[in-house]
């Protein structure tokens, strides 16, 4: 009881999110590497609309508690329910790119809103 007084709220995020992925089967991002076939969950952190290569693409931060990859739906621009603070689980090859693990196109199951807190 002491303990989880005197955790931050980002530390106790981070580790909701952790049991979270392990009670639904998915792989924790930190320990993901370059082409893995994966399935992750979290929480998005930010949606940003950055096109690549002049086609638009949404672009999503995904955190677990352990690290963050960015989502990215190439030709998109808006989809109905990807907003930052909604829980998801995504699943596809990563990559990486410039340095960070990226899902590009992935299949996606959205988290009832009833979940997030």
């Amino acid at each position: 009881m002491i303990e989880r007084l005197s955790t931050s709220q980002e530390d106790l995020h981070s580790a909701e999110l952790q049991e979270d992925a392990e009670a639904a089967g998915c792989t924790r991002i930190c320990d993901s590497y370059d082409r893995e076939i994966v399935k992750v969950t979290g929480t998005l952190r930010t949606v940003t609309l950055r096109p690549r290569a002049g086609v638009p693409a949404l672009e999503a931060e995904l955190f677990d508690g352990s690290a963050a990859l960015d989502v990215v739906w190439l030709g998109r621009r808006s989809i109905v329910g990807i907003e930052p603070g909604r829980r998801m689980i995504a699943s596809g090859r990563i990559a990486m790119s410039h340095g960070r693990r990226v899902l590009f196109n992935p299949k996606y199951e959205l988290r009832p809103l009833g979940q997030e807190q």
